[in-house]
């Protein structure tokens, strides 16, 4: 009996010398957001009195659009974990949740789906230097793999529908498309090069983007998802791209730069503007 004694005391000695888990905060974080995606309104065909597609991009050097550039490393924060944008799509690629598409040069039609390998393999990209060779003082060509990172990625282009639509008498923006824009330092040129790792489907993206939490400036206590963040349009860009009849090409092949861009791209949003405008007497 003692023995039986001794050996229940040993063990409540055991538990109770072990480190108990503090609350990092001051309540517990029960609410996970675990939201259904709200479905798209069904528009018919016959209903489409207005229909226009562009592209546009979005500069996460904006600090609107930081909430999806950071964190550049993930956070562990009261209940959740915070992580970027780019971050969020690599582990849905990787959990093969959300579907790669190749970038081709159509502005994203979605032709080509990636596999996992092909889709991760466009997350690193060959760097190629010339290094001395310290046995024969020469130069030699050496190249390696470098792992592309949330930090390396500036923009996002995203391609979308504007379509007015008469039943409910409503111009709606859909966003089709989602592409990240990589960023990468020539160092023989010393310049910047910017290309595109791959399309992302946006309505399938949007059942992964409604269950992840991002940063809302204004109140840590009221948490947006990304879901939230794209369909109420809390994000910052301009139109890069449009359909027209000179085979749909970007603003930069009309040689516009600078502020003369975006005085082409303000146009083009206008235009859009204005035709919903112009159905209304007042």
């Amino acid at each position: 009996m003692k023995k039986l004694v001794l050996v229940l005391f040993a063990i409540l000695l055991g538990f109770g010398s072990q480190a108990q888990e503090v609350l990092d905060g001051m309540f517990i974080k029960e609410t996970a957001p675990t939201r259904r995606v709200i479905p798209y309104t069904h528009i018919r065909e016959a209903d489409v009195m207005y229909y226009k597609r562009i592209w546009r991009v979005i500069d996460l050097r904006e600090k609107i659009n930081h909430t999806l550039y950071y964190p550049i490393q993930p956070i562990k924060e009261i209940g959740y974990e915070r992580i970027s944008l780019f971050d969020l799509l690599r582990r849905s690629i990787e959990e093969g949740t959300v579907t790669a598409y190749k970038e081709e040069s159509d502005g994203g039609q979605f032709k080509t789906p990636l596999t996992k390998a092909e889709a991760m393999n466009s997350l690193s990209k060959e760097i190629t230097q010339m290094t001395i060779d310290p046995a024969t003082g020469l130069e030699v060509e050496t190249s390696y793999n470098e792992e592309i990172t949330a930090d390396k990625v500036s923009e996002y282009w995203i391609k979308e529908d504007w379509v007015f639509d008469r039943e409910r008498s409503v111009m709606e923006a859909r966003i089709i498309g989602l592409m990240p824009i990589v960023s990468v330092l020539n160092t023989e040129t010393n310049q910047t090069n910017k290309y595109g790792l791959f399309w992302i489907y946006f309505p399938e993206a949007r059942y992964v983007f409604a269950n992840h939490e991002v940063y809302n400036p204004s109140n840590d206590g009221s948490r947006l998802t990304f879901e939230d963040l794209f369909r109420k349009r809390i994000f910052s860009s301009y139109v890069m791209r449009e359909t027209n009849v000179y085979d749909n090409r970007i603003l930069d092949d009309y040689r516009k730069n600078g502020i003369d861009r975006l005085l082409e791209a303000r146009k083009i949003e206008q235009e859009i503007i204005l035709f919903e405008h112009d159905l209304w007497q007042y």
